[in-house]
């Protein structure tokens, strides 16, 4: 029997980022008979979860499976533009399943944790059992109030500016999900970012759907890695190379104009652009980055956007790997009058105490039996089971580049 020390940390199904549902719908349309396996990774070194730990971790997804979406929640989902009926009327049936866990003590870190089944299911699991993961940690490794009240001053300096105007960052949203310190501290967040008076700069929303509802803002989110990954290499008669064109394809079937921002990164953006044409750099509102040099990707996709004869000025540049305010507000005033600019900030709005934050990830690693990998714009984020998959992956990458003009 499994018993919760810690209070329940996932309290509702719409506790989870918006382009889960995003991805959702369209996973549900296109790819219901899709398989996938996800891992979990601690990339920090000297980060090591104790049996206690991993025995709540275990009792808080139990407490999360046992959720059920409301009627009330429903009907908020559906009144999202772009979410049809249908999945709505899937998500009223659906519930997480604990059958799909494999959690043990073993590894370098502590903690293994694995998920195998639909990517329906799976790929709704990878937010809300991060969140678990990083709070438990937390509760149990520190003085939890200890940290509350220094992430608390913090959060009240970064408000302070940009009230005060030291940073200008124009409109930015929380992607914090994944890494918050509680579910008390980002509902914070989102609270008293939406109360202040920003000055230059606008707060736009959270990507926490529940968030979104409770405090009446918008709910941020579009497609990952994850879309890209399954929907380019779970088809094994596809060229991984052509990952993007497959992803866009099916991301403009299911959604026309509407949700369009498109992530670039998945197997690099040179490789991304070569797909990235005219019809669907017109379709799509703009394009979010995620690794490598934010400065030197800016000026690419302004330089690719004027090439096809698009006023970038009319297209969104969103940002959203490991952002400050100082970082952000260097890279707005780089971009703003060249191009409509917009930041996701996770780990620095929802993680910021006087103790290092967790860098935890769960990644998709096999999709239909086979594995799957990502090549970013910088090493350091991939995660595969099988080196040789991702010598494939590039050599395959590397001939589309020299030979497919």
């Amino acid at each position: 029997m499994l018993e919760n020390k810690l209070p329940k940390i996932i309290s509702s199904l719409l506790e989870n980022d918006m382009y889960k549902f995003s991805m959702g719908q369209a996973i549900y349309h296109q790819f219901s008979d899709y398989k996938t396996t996800w891992t979990f990774k601690c990339r920090n070194k000297d980060v090591f979860f104790t049996p206690e730990m991993v025995e709540e971790i275990k009792a808080q997804i139990k407490l999360y499976c046992s959720l059920r979406f409301t009627e009330e929640e429903l009907e908020y989902l559906h009144k999202i533009r772009w979410i049809k009926g249908s999945y709505v009327d899937f998500l009223r049936l659906w519930s997480p399943r604990f059958e799909d866990f494999t959690i043990t003590t073993d590894g370098d870190s502590g903690l293994t944790l694995e998920t195998k089944g639909t990517w329906l299911n799976t790929s709704m699991y990878e937010i809300p059992t991060l969140a678990i993961i990083n709070e438990v940690y937390f509760r149990y490794q520190y003085d939890y109030a200890d940290l509350l009240k220094s992430f608390s001053d913090k959060l009240d300096e970064k408000i302070g500016w940009l009230t005060s105007g030291k940073y200008e960052i124009s409109s930015f949203s929380e992607f914090g999900l994944r890494r918050r310190l509680s579910a008390e501290a980002q509902a914070m967040v989102v609270e008293r970012f939406k109360a202040a008076d920003l000055k230059n700069s606008s707060f736009a929303g959270t990507s926490n759907v529940y968030l979104a509802k409770k405090y009446n803002v918008a709910p941020i989110g579009t497609m990952a890695h994850e879309w890209i990954m399954c929907v380019g290499q779970g088809n094994h008669k596809h060229n991984p190379a052509y990952s993007n064109w497959f992803a866009l394809e099916a991301w403009v079937k299911e959604y026309g104009v509407l949700n369009g921002i498109s992530l670039t990164d998945t197997i690099t953006t040179d490789c991304f652009l070569r797909d990235f044409q005219l019809t669907y750099a017109t379709l799509f509102s703009g394009v979010r980055h995620d690794s490598g040099d934010p400065f030197e990707w800016g000026e690419k996709m302004l330089a690719h956007y004027n090439k096809l004869g698009i006023d970038a000025k009319n297209k969104t540049l969103l940002f959203s790997d490991n952002l400050d305010f100082e970082r952000a507000d260097a890279l707005y005033h780089r971009f703003k009058d060249k191009s409509k600019v917009a930041f996701g900030i996770g780990t620095y709005l929802s993680n910021d105490t006087k103790v290092e934050p967790l860098n935890i990830v769960m990644k998709t690693t096999a999709c239909n039996g086979m594995d799957v990998a990502k090549i970013s714009d910088v090493k350091g984020k991939e995660m595969c089971k099988n080196p040789d998959y991702v010598k494939y992956l590039q050599r395959c990458i590397t001939w589309r580049m020299n030979n497919d003009r």
